[in-house]
């Protein structure tokens, strides 16, 4: 069997450019995945290199996951070998398994956002700055940021240029000896601590460097500056580098990816072998046509002239609606619409925007008309509060220092044990140069009076409980299974009878989240032991990220971000608020790198598409509070007009305008619609042709026409009354 007969040409050349550096540039829906894993199925069935020899990092679990089952599939055979994983999660294999040499226990927590806030917290309290001058996410990306560039909190300090750079450093401090006390690390230490491992320890880097001949990376042009010297480091031996990606899908500057890794990477190495692929699968010729107008104006990027056997297509379609309400409804309307006419189910539509706060809309119109849709990042299943409650029980028993996880659960299910304990507790702690943990045991010695406790006897003894509790779980934890250590916890903190007598009457469905956890840790972690299980499912549920949680087994018209669209697709694409200052973002407006970034922010989300895209805009939308008149996005004016099927839509009226036949005129940017006088008031009697008698709700100008609202025997409708032909019967 020829692994590689079904591959085109291009996809084959990088599949057998084994040895050496190699750069693959692969444009949206070029089958990048499908090289790559096919080239280590190549690896593996022809050239006989063993998967203990082979590492390939992807961009999320997600892919991880799919790349390992269609490589299962062609080697006909286990791959448990292979080294297959994100960045963070084959950091944590290699600190866990080596790291113990630079003092990193191996029973370290991953402290995620909501940890990392709470000790932010702690640690501006304790830096004697007013927490409620300064934001813990602003301080979050700040420490990130110098992380993201090898920087301790000693070296940060060197590189102070303002006030706000010396709050971050004393809080970078606290923040980074808080997580050392509590055995935790956050994720960018994962990456920072495993360069810093390989930089200090050459005999540990040359082991990792001599066991992988072969190293992968997709989506390289998202890698930061401590990934890509990570991929050096393990890759410096052999030199048997293959990066994968496209410089115009590079849209995560904001988390410190660096465009110019990939940019660059001929100059690191320069007999690099560069191959391009350039034929895509997903789209149609105008779809192609259209993203490549868009990203063509971009300076930083390396060319690429994607093409496709695909049909020409229908128009790209750009639609103005009066508001963003309007936006909404016109986009569950053209889904109503498309659905009714046999067009995809709704699992196959998508509606993207630029920032999160603008799904509110168009949840709203989604709730309206009643049509299922899924939002990606909203509440997400880890981050429920129950779910993060059983989370940190189990973290405890798994490291005891973690005293983020401790001041989660400590008084949960109430105990008594009030937010002034819990501080006397954390500075008794303190005090004594211990963990909040182990000055708890402490308490359940004979000589508490010796220990010169703060707490008074009450206190003193609900403290020893909940620190006899902790005990016995941490002890039991080494003999059960997952799940029964998992339904230890649940019965002996009492969280199930807390859950289901919940007074805001939603305890059923909170338990029936803490059960579906619960079928997480079900899972197969073959000869593991007990704490081991543990720790691998602790790591499971931490390393999670949003699309990895997109429930694609029920048919829902997706919402999501373009930021998080990436590595998706879909048969029908919206992008809505296609306006300046929303895309591109008005942040970007005085930074020609960013705007770069958000056109080619623009070009993932028309590239999602396989056969149809919308780009929706509104004429006026509420912005900070206040409805001003918005400029149509920049990036349309890239498209040729014979590209495009423009449009108005007219609100609620069954002659509605579709874009498909309607010249889209756009109105200056100075305008203002002119309000029109309508003889209708709220009580009138009407007499509609289709909907029969009514009662006007309503009226009130929109545009250059009226909005009137009646109710008619058994159903509420919108109308505009230059299209409603009513008439008045009183």
């Amino acid at each position: 069997m020829n692994i590689l007969a079904n591959l085109n040409p291009a996809q084959r050349e990088a599949a057998e450019a084994i040895s050496g550096p190699v750069l693959i540039l692969a444009g949206p829906g070029s089958g990048k995945t499908r090289v790559i894993t096919h080239r280590v199925a190549y690896l593996i069935k022809t050239c006989g290199v063993s998967p203990r020899s082979i590492m390939a990092v992807t961009f999320t679990n997600k892919a991880a996951r799919e790349m390992e089952e269609r490589l299962i599939n062609l080697v006909s055979g286990s791959v448990q070998d292979l080294t297959l994983g994100t960045f963070h999660a084959i950091c944590v294999r290699i600190l866990r398994t080596s790291g113990t040499v630079a003092n990193i226990d191996p029973q370290f927590v991953i402290y995620d956002r909501e940890d990392q806030i709470s000790v932010v917290k702690r640690s501006i309290q304790e830096a004697d700055f007013d927490p409620k001058q300064y934001a813990p996410g602003a301080i979050i990306a700040a420490i990130s940021s110098a992380k993201s560039r090898m920087l301790s909190p000693v070296e940060f300090v060197k590189t102070e240029r303002n006030y706000f750079d010396e709050v971050v450093s004393r809080v970078y401090e606290n923040y980074q000896r808080i997580l050392e006390e509590s055995n935790a690390l956050d994720f960018d230490d994962l990456l920072m601590k495993t360069v810093l491992l390989f930089r200090d320890y050459p005999d540990i880097l040359a082991r990792y460097q001599s066991r992988y001949v072969h190293l992968m990376v997709d989506e390289f042009q998202d890698t930061n500056l401590v990934q890509y010297e990570l991929i050096k480091q393990i890759g410096g031996k052999y030199r048997n580098i293959c990066v994968v990606g496209d410089p115009d899908q590079s849209i995560y500057s904001w988390r410190f990816a660096d465009v110019r890794n990939i940019l660059n990477f001929e100059k690191d190495y320069p007999d690099v072998r560069v191959v391009l692929l350039e034929e895509n699968y997903r789209s149609t010729k105008t779809i192609l046509e259209t993203a490549s107008c868009i990203i063509s104006a971009n300076q930083q990027r390396k060319p690429v002239n994607l093409w496709t056997q695909n049909d020409e297509g229908t128009s790209t379609v750009v639609v103005e609606t009066y508001t963003e309400q309007e936006e909404a409804q016109f986009v569950v309307s053209e889904i109503e619409r498309l659905v009714e006419q046999g067009e995809h189910t709704l699992g196959e539509y998508a509606v993207m925007y630029r920032t999160n706060a603008q799904s509110r809309v168009l949840e709203e119109a989604f709730v309206r008309y009643g049509m299922p849709y899924k939002l990606v990042a909203g509440t997400r299943f880890y981050e429920r509060r129950e779910v993060k409650d059983i989370i940190a029980y189990l973290r405890l028993i798994q490291n005891p220092h973690d005293s983020v996880s401790l001041m989660r659960v400590i008084n949960v299910p109430q105990r008594g044990i009030g937010q002034q304990t819990q501080l006397k507790l954390a500075a008794w702690a303190k005090s004594m140069g211990v963990s909040q943990f182990e000055a708890l045991t402490r308490m359940n010695g004979e000589s508490i009076d010796n220990l010169k406790s703060p707490f008074n006897s009450h206190i003193s003894r609900v403290l020893k409980v909940f620190s006899e509790l902790m005990e016995e779980l941490i002890s039991r934890s080494k003999e059960l299974k997952l799940t029964e250590l998992f339904d230890l916890v649940v019965e002996r903190s009492g969280y199930k009878e807390y859950i289901l007598n919940e007074v805001s009457g939603d305890g059923q469905e909170r338990w029936e989240n803490i059960l579906e956890l619960r079928s997480v840790a079900q899972k197969d972690y073959g000869d593991l032991s007990p704490q081991e299980c543990l720790a691998a499912f602790l790591e499971e549920v931490t390393l999670v990220s949003d699309v990895d949680g997109l429930d694609e087994s029920f048919s829902a018209v997706t919402l999501i971000t373009l930021h998080q669209a990436k590595g998706l697709e879909f048969p029908v694409v919206f992008i809505a608020g296609m306006e300046d200052g929303l895309l591109p973002h008005f942040r970007t407006f005085d930074d020609p790198m960013q705007m770069e970034e958000e056109r080619r922010l623009c070009y993932v989300g028309v590239t999602r598409a396989k056969q149809h895209v919308y780009l929706v805009r509104a004429f006026r939308r509420s912005l900070m509070g206040r409805s001003q008149v918005s400029e149509p996005s920049r990036f349309l004016n890239d498209i040729p007009k014979h590209l495009i099927s423009t449009g108005d839509w007219k609100d609620g009226s069954e002659n509605a305008v579709f874009p498909s036949i309607q010249t889209w005129n756009k109105p200056a940017a100075t305008s203002t619609p002119t309000a029109v006088v309508s003889e209708y008031q709220a009580g009138d009697h009407v007499y509609h042709a289709q909907f029969g008698q009514g009662v006007v709700v309503s009226c009130h100008p929109v545009k250059n026409d009226a909005e009137i609202v009646i109710a008619f025997n058994g159903a509420v409708k919108k109308l505009l009354l230059s299209f409603a032909n009513l008439e008045k019967t009183d």
